[in-house]
């Protein structure tokens, strides 16, 4: 059992961690530099996930998502196709709860670098998208990278949208986090153990990669 939650975890944290590094990334870039009605606003609703219960974030999610979700309902009339239950269920609950990491660290990133920078690119013709990649990326990489190595530990270890949106479902949706909620319920407590030391280590080395990368250097 533990492989294949070991393998879904990886599968789950890659895909979101992908999907969170680009979302997060522009909502960040945007959030630093757009000067617009609201922008606090819709700063205060990225990070939503931060301070809300998860499990409320995976209702949410359900209501939205769900059979009769304002969005899986139609989409299940359409084609028969649902998105509760299973593996992508497992990556939006991650990339949800990972998302508001990476657009904090992408906006803190992208607000530390000199605007003179972009008026500087723009004189030599550079359009919005090539001073974005050309020139704001590789001067923020650092923050970017936190950003994302934090979105990886919070995807690899998401527990409370994912059992609501996803469900524990042995082989198909259950991650290390569920396996070992399982494995506490049912009194299986050296596995739950081991389990448990196995993601802390991880969180451990994500934390200290991070706290590298998010240093600015000298």
């Amino acid at each position: 059992m533990i492989v294949p939650a070991l393998k879904l975890s990886l599968l789950v944290a890659t895909a979101s961690t992908v999907l969170v590094a680009c979302g997060g990334g522009l909502a960040g870039w945007m959030l630093a530099r757009s000067r617009f009605r609201g922008r606090e606003i819709v700063g205060a609703l990225l990070n939503l996930p931060l301070v809300l219960p998860p499990t409320v974030t995976g209702y949410y999610l359900l209501v939205v998502l769900g059979r009769r979700g304002w969005l899986g309902g139609p989409l299940h009339e359409a084609t028969g196709l649902s998105i509760t239950f299973t593996w992508v269920a497992c990556v939006i609950a991650a990339s949800v709860m990972a998302f508001p990491l990476m657009a904090r660290a992408a906006r803190v990133a992208f607000e530390e670098i000199d605007p003179r920078h972009e008026v500087a690119a723009a004189s030599l013709g550079l359009g919005t998208t090539s001073i974005f990649f050309r020139v704001l990326v590789p001067i923020a990489r650092r923050g970017l990278t936190a950003g994302v190595v934090l979105a990886f530990a919070r995807s690899l270890g998401e527990f409370g949208a994912t059992l609501i949106l996803a469900g524990n479902v042995a082989g198909r949706t259950q991650t290390l986090p569920l396996l070992i909620y399982e494995a506490v319920i049912t009194g299986e407590d050296r596995s739950a153990l081991l389990l448990s030391l196995f993601l802390t280590a991880i969180s451990v080395v994500v934390i200290v990669i991070a706290e590298r990368f998010g240093r600015r250097s000298p």
